[in-house]
């Protein structure tokens, strides 16, 4: 019986030196930074910082009370909060060219079932971030501001500090934003062989009681919130679920399908 020659390694010949990997890694920093740069000096002319700062405040300064504005506490504030608001702009925008060159240094030390799963990954799990930042701003913030401004008692005057308010965008911003990574993160776990599809589809109960911990924990304290992040976190592990089957099926190694196809001797 004849027996199958051994397909060649994708990744022969490929090997480069130590140095010459730093150096690439180096080329490719510096393009990323360069596309962060580009970006914030566009914004940094139009819109400019402040009217970036001022949309990113509009959630909270629609809630306040008539005449009340947010304070700087702080003599640098003023300066440093629109300009760390720009530089935060500026990465979001740029993330898709930071990510292609990160996709671009690992890419060519993959085999091409490996870059059947990541390439998608790396996108989808761009858009899922924003999408989360997105879901975050439009509807998440108008909710909590509105819950904490009739909470408050009348005698009460508010005047948020920027650099507080600033602190409490970036924690909410990450917070949704990594929530709704949950599918990535199950595709991974899946996919790597760590925990199978059946194992998460029986974990299915102990995930919610986990996202709702989660909610508890990181968002303020109302059920508006609360649900607007945990919610969501059920619905994409559902998502993941689905889409680890599908990815599974479709990224499998050759030698992988090879076994899988011959019959049992």
């Amino acid at each position: 019986m004849s027996q199958t020659p051994p397909s060649e390694d994708e990744l022969a010949g490929t090997e480069q030196p130590f140095v010459q990997h730093l150096m690439e890694l180096r080329d490719r920093l510096v393009k990323a930074i360069i596309a962060v740069a580009v970006v914030a000096g566009v914004l940094f002319f139009y819109p400019g910082p402040g009217a970036l700062y001022d949309l990113l405040a509009a959630p909270l300064v629609a809630h306040l009370p008539k005449g009340a504005t947010l304070i700087a506490t702080s003599v640098i504030s003023p300066f440093m909060v629109p300009l760390k608001i720009l530089l935060m702009s500026a990465f979001m925008i740029a993330l898709p060219v930071v990510l292609w060159q990160a996709w671009g240094f690992v890419a060519p030390g993959l085999y091409m079932h490996e870059k059947k799963l990541v390439l998608p990954l790396v996108v989808s799990s761009t858009l899922l971030f924003l999408f989360g930042v997105g879901f975050c701003y439009f509807f998440v913030f108008g909710k909590v501001f509105a819950f904490i401004q009739g909470f408050a008692p009348t005698s009460i005057t508010a005047a948020p500090d920027i650099e507080a308010y600033l602190s409490f965008v970036l924690t909410m911003f990450i917070a949704f934003g990594l929530a709704f990574e949950v599918p990535i993160v199950v595709i991974v776990l899946a996919r790597l062989g760590i925990v199978s599809v059946a194992q998460l589809k029986n974990f299915r109960g102990y995930f919610i009681v986990l996202a709702f911990i989660i909610a508890a924990i990181v968002t303020p304290p109302d059920v508006v919130s609360q649900l607007a992040l945990a919610v969501p976190m059920v619905l994409l592990y559902e998502l993941g679920i689905w889409a680890a089957q599908i990815f599974i099926r479709h990224t499998k190694a050759p030698e992988d399908e090879e076994s899988a196809a011959s019959p049992a001797p």
